[in-house]
């Protein structure tokens, strides 16, 4: 029997740490910062940076479910925007899929009818060729946050894949991660890589995670994040693999058996903007809103090792038996996967796959 009252108590626990996503189309707007006490009587002060500038608003959105970690982000973004701006620049955020799913929120953006978008980077190699690097396995699971971070944020591997979303109009502001991964939920106990024989698996939309399963022996079907339950539920497939957030909001426990932590992707998200959009805001603007991303930032991913530790006792407390691998596991995967590396390779080009490794390894 499923455990319902401690899934209700551990997502109340994860609720204080992440915002909620938005249960209707209408967006989250940020608004200026009040006080519950009146200003004591001073002389004019001195004009601020946005004070002679023109109010802005600016559109945001994410596809991630309630209280994951890409609607957390959004969120916390609009409201240090307008608390950093006084309100002169603000945001309306659409939460949790409200306005499409991450390829269509890409494609608004592009259009111009999107300003930005926070998307794991699986969702946008259709978009930018040279986001398939993410897909490699095994990639980050030797590395720790921080080793993560600079590479992803501060390094010349930064500048370089930012060239590649600048090419196609779009600016990276933030890789978003905790040194977390998705992992593999499954109906069928796997304890060896050779027990992923014949496991028809949910994947992504996405060739290299498709050509990556069908290396480990698994039967690969892309199915939409919104139809997953349904399909587990009436047993069109067995598996699929997501973050553990994720997993716990989607309610997996009711479909699943069995949490499986391969680590095989590292659970990663973008703070994408339309890069034109970003180029016309005022400098002061531009400013504000580096701030505000690099703060929340900061505090979403002070709290994801928690959301994913209590995240994995909620599905475990839910009726999933919890099944991690030796550290062997690892190489075992990649010693599978040296086809997956080679055909990314070819997409994104050697170097900068190096230029990654290389980045990783000195961070």
């Amino acid at each position: 029997m499923k455990k319902s009252i401690a899934i209700f108590l551990s997502l109340m626990l994860i609720a204080t740490l992440t915002a909620c996503g938005q249960s209707s189309a209408a967006p989250v707007s940020s608004t200026a910062p009040t006080s519950s006490t009146a200003p004591a009587a001073s002389t004019t002060p001195a004009a601020g940076p946005y004070d002679n500038l023109e109010p802005v608003v600016i559109r945001g959105a994410d596809n991630g479910g309630a209280g994951a970690a890409a609607p957390t982000f959004g969120l916390l973004v609009t409201e240090k925007v307008a608390e950093i701006t006084g309100g002169k620049l603000t945001v309306d955020y659409y939460a949790s899929g409200v306005q499409g799913n991450d390829q269509e929120l890409l494609s608004l953006m592009l259009a111009g009818d999107m300003d930005f978008v926070i998307c794991q980077t699986a969702q946008t190699v259709n978009f930018v060729p040279e986001a398939a690097i993410f897909d490699l396995p095994m990639a980050f699971a030797k590395y720790d946050a921080s080793a993560i971070d600079k590479a992803l944020n501060n390094s010349a591997f930064t500048e370089a894949i930012n060239a590649a979303h600048i090419a196609k109009n779009m600016y990276c502001m933030h890789f978003l991660q905790g040194g977390t991964f998705r992992e593999t939920t499954s109906n069928k106990a796997i304890y060896a890589i050779d027990d992923f024989a014949g496991l028809k698996i949910r994947t992504m939309e996405n060739a290299n995670h498709m050509a990556f399963w069908s290396a480990m022996g698994a039967s690969p079907t892309p199915i939409a994040w919104s139809e997953t339950y349904l399909s587990l539920q009436q047993g069109l497939i067995e598996a699929h693999e997501n973050a553990t957030d994720s997993c716990l909001g989607a309610k997996m426990y009711e479909v699943q058996d069995y949490l499986l932590l391969t680590h095989h992707i590292l659970y990663c998200n973008q703070f994408l903007i339309n890069n034109e959009k970003l180029n016309s805001l005022d400098p002061a603007y531009q400013a504000a809103l580096t701030q505000a991303v690099k703060e929340a930032a900061a505090e979403v991913e002070s709290k994801l090792v928690t959301i994913n530790a209590d995240s994995i006792v909620a599905l475990e407390e839910g009726g999933m038996e919890v099944i991690e691998f030796e550290p062997s596991f690892i190489d075992e995967v990649l010693a599978k996967a040296q086809g997956v590396y080679a055909s990314v390779g070819e997409q994104v080009g050697a170097d900068l796959v190096k230029l990654l490794q290389d980045e990783l390894n000195a961070a």
